[in-house]
């Protein structure tokens, strides 16, 4: 079943950052397309495979509570995915990312990893020029870089509120809002299992 599980959540990285062209719309829609097809092929597979006849599918009612806040959206696995999609789709998935890592890295109990990973997440994301850097503002930025002399597993606390809100204001109605979303709404009632994306 852990070989399954971690199977679904692989969909979230089956494609590379470079096939995101700034080039056209239509190769941008065809990849969360293509990404979704691949999530609900996925689930569905797996389903009949590892838990005999059980969904791994969200139901009706878990899409609908993903509409009702941010928080709901990301506590489920599935709609954490679909999120994770839809921002790499807008170019700005380093913000979920960031988010997660900061998740993460509050469940860290060894000081020692504690310390490391500190160093990676902001190497990842903060410093100037980072692969994944985020906008933040530089008093936040400024007080993460003071508390990695000795971190604590709050140093990224005010970085990951400040991007959560940026996601709940910004980038979460649009979710709510997008073809991809009514999608998932028409799966999850059973309409989608014909749908072509």
């Amino acid at each position: 079943m852990r070989e399954c599980v971690e199977r679904d959540m692989a969909c979230t990285d089956c494609m590379k950052a470079s096939d995101f062209s700034n080039d056209t719309k239509g190769i941008k829609k065809r990849n969360w397309r293509t990404r979704i097809r691949y999530l609900l092929k996925i689930t569905s597979s797996s389903s009949s495979k590892c838990m005999a006849g059980r969904s791994y599918r969200p139901t009706v009612e878990e899409v609908n509570q993903w509409a009702q806040s941010l928080d709901k959206l990301l506590s489920h696995k599935y709609g954490k995915a679909a999120f994770q999609i839809f921002l790499k789709s807008e170019f700005c998935d380093e913000n979920i990312e960031f988010w997660t890592a900061c998740e993460e890295f509050r469940t860290i109990t060894s000081l020692g990893k504690l310390s490391s990973r500190a160093r990676s997440i902001y190497e990842e994301f903060l410093q100037c020029d980072a692969p994944k850097e985020i906008n933040l503002d530089y008093q936040t930025k400024d007080a993460i870089i003071q508390s990695l002399r000795q971190p604590s597993l709050t140093c990224f606390l005010s970085a990951q509120k400040k991007v959560f809100n940026l996601m709940e204001n910004n980038s979460y109605p649009r979710f709510i809002h997008s073809e991809l979303y009514k999608k998932l709404c028409a799966v999850a009632r059973g309409e989608g299992k014909y749908l072509k994306f």
